[in-house]
């Protein structure tokens, strides 16, 4: 009975420690407090260290609440903040302020990238988000696309990768992302 008790209270300290905002992270110490506007523009200078930056949140994914998108001045400025380590967010993050400390991530499409998406969606395998093959809206509109199916997508990033070698020399798209270390509900 007594060993009964002690598990009861052990995972009722547990559950309360893991509830809320997930902001216990106090020793992390960000290098840079960065609006969403001026995160997107600069984001090179950011990749890999550990920024905070906060906006309104648009959007929770669907799919296990992992993923959130902050807005900075207009719905074409957005970020997307995924949980890592903290689990799903919060449900009140959704049409709130929210501030995030995390790391700033990039993401890179190149062919290799593209052959491995379509060998996966030709062996049936490819993850899904949103609804159907044209994928999560809000993501689409973060990473700037316009296309609708999945093909459309893939011929899509393989012009913009062109453009990009011709006027960069780069063949490759990046796309940045932030995953949190914690983050904070405001309003």
């Amino acid at each position: 009975m007594r060993i009964k008790s002690l598990l009861i209270i052990i995972t009722a300290l547990f559950a309360i420690s893991c509830a809320g905002n997930r902001t216990k992270k106090s020793d992390i110490k960000p290098v840079a407090t960065v609006e969403v506007d001026a995160l997107l523009l600069g984001a090179t200078e950011y990749v890999d260290k550990v920024i905070e930056v906060e906006g309104i949140c648009t959007h929770i994914c669907q799919h296990g609440g992992r993923k959130i998108f902050l807005m900075g001045s207009d719905d074409s400025k957005t970020i997307r903040i995924e949980s890592g380590e903290l689990g799903a967010f919060n449900q009140k993050c959704e049409n709130s302020i929210v501030k995030v400390i995390g790391t700033l991530c990039e993401e890179r499409i190149d062919e290799a990238y593209l052959q491995n998406w379509e060998a996966a969606v030709a062996a049936k395998t490819a993850e899904e988000h949103g609804d159907g093959e044209s994928g999560c809206d809000t993501e689409k509109r973060a990473r700037g696309e316009t296309a609708n199916t999945t093909e459309q997508r893939i011929a899509d990033f393989r012009t913009k990768i062109a453009a990009r070698k011709a006027a960069e020399g780069k063949e490759y798209l990046s796309f940045y992302y932030v995953t949190a270390l914690s983050y904070e509900v405001l309003e």
